[in-house]
This record gives structure tokens, C-alpha cells and sequence, in this order.
């Protein structure tokens, strides 16, 4: 099974295992999107889900976030680690979408990585999710470790990784290959002890598969 073939296999055998495989972060909008997963870096959605309620009340906009005072958004994201610079990038990407972009996110590649606490895959997780664009492949940890695993890269480096599923993957399926991948690791591939007994891939398309693994 060459590379294209084992990534066709995969996204049908993941789509029929996670049919309700979505976007963790709680959002109603790409403002509040950007800054949840800012503020994931680090933290786990279920954390981060529970401080972003606290957040949108206190900031429900931009431009609101945008005048907050640095010491205030600290105390509430507090709990996601590394609150400071999380603050102060959430405060810094609130300002210049205020002030370069009316008050609306981007959804540009380029332009989403102009804000401050915005990197490539912060922007694939925006423009994917609250603009339904498939700009790129969203490569968190669960991603990185189960494409090697798999089968589909060789690579460690993210960027590489990233390059290595879109030229596989058909483009309509970037968003949501991430979020097959990342539910997949989290329900049955996990990091310490992949349940290869009951892993819906089995031998045939996963190159790291062992049958005496169970769960």
C-alpha cells in the first residue's frame, strides 16, 4: 500500500469510527475561536472551555479585549498556564484586529499571521473551523505522533508533517482529517498505549500495528 493509498484508507476508516469528530474548542464565532486557541497552547481543550465563558462575558468582542487591562485577563486565563504571555497576545490580537481589521478576524493565511500569538497552526485551526477553508492541516500532538505511526510521514517537524497529509489528503478533507486524527488518538491511539486490538485501521493500513496490543 503506497502513501496515497494508505491516507484513503485511513480518512474512510476514521470517518466510519469518529463520525462525530469536531472542533474541541468551544466557539460561536472566529473572535472566539482565535482566542481559545490561542489560550489551548500548552492546556487542554476541556480547560481552556471552561475559562473562554469567562472570557467572552467580561470581553463579548474585539474591541472590547482589545481595551482590556493586561492584569485582568491574566487573572482569568490564569488556570491555561503561561497566562502572561497568553494575555498579552490575546490582548495584542484583539488590538490589531480592532485597529487594522474593523473588528473582524481575517481570513487570510497571511493575514491571520500578522496577530500577535498566531502561528500557522492557530490560522489552519481558524480558517478551517470558523470559515470552512482548507488552507492547511492543523498538526497538534495527536496528529504529529499518529501520521508517523500510521504511516504517513516520515518526518518529526510539523511543517513537514503538515506538507506530507496535504499532498495525500484531497483538499476538502484538510480540517477535518485533523480532527479524525486527534479523536482517534485520544479514544483508541493514545500516546502511552495504542489499543491496537480494537483499532478500526488494524495491519493492513497501520504500519505500527500489533496485534497482541489490546485494551
Amino acid at each position: 500500500m503506497n502513501r496515497k493509498e494508505r491516507a484513503a484508507e485511513t480518512l474512510a476508516r476514521l470517518g466510519e469510527a469518529h463520525p462525530d469528530a469536531h472542533c474541541a474548542l468551544d466557539h460561536r464565532n472566529a473572535y472566539e475561536l482565535t482566542a481559545a486557541t490561542i489560550l489551548s497552547a500548552q492546556c487542554t481543550d476541556e480547560r481552556v472551555n471552561m475559562v473562554t465563558p469567562v472570557l467572552f462575558k467580561a470581553y463579548p468582542k474585539a474591541a472590547d479585549l482589545a481595551a482590556a487591562v493586561i492584569g485582568d485577563v491574566e487573572e482569568i486565563v490564569r488556570s491555561t498556564g503561561f497566562y502572561r504571555n497568553k494575555s498579552k497576545s490575546l490582548v495584542g490580537m484583539a488590538k490589531r484586529v480592532t485597529e487594522e481589521y474593523g473588528g473582524r478576524v481575517p481570513n487570510t493565511m497571511d493575514d491571520l499571521l500578522s496577530l500577535p500569538g498566531v502561528a500557522r497552526k492557530t490560522a489552519n485551526v481558524v480558517l478551517g473551523n470558523a470559515f470552512g477553508m482548507n488552507e492547511g492541516v492543523v498538526v497538534d500532538t495527536h496528529v504529529q505522533r499518529l501520521s508517523g505511526r500510521i504511516g504517513l510521514t516520515t518526518h518529526t517537524d510539523t511543517g513537514k508533517i503538515e506538507k506530507d497529509l496535504i499532498k495525500n489528503f484531497p483538499r476538502e478533507s484538510w480540517a477535518m482529517l485533523s480532527h479524525l486524527l486527534i479523536w482517534h488518538g485520544r479514544r483508541v491511539c493514545m500516546a502511552r498505549w495504542p489499543h491496537c486490538g480494537v483499532c478500526t485501521l488494524g495491519k493492513d493500513t497501520c504500519r505500527s500495528f500489533q496485534p497482541d496490543v489490546e485494551k
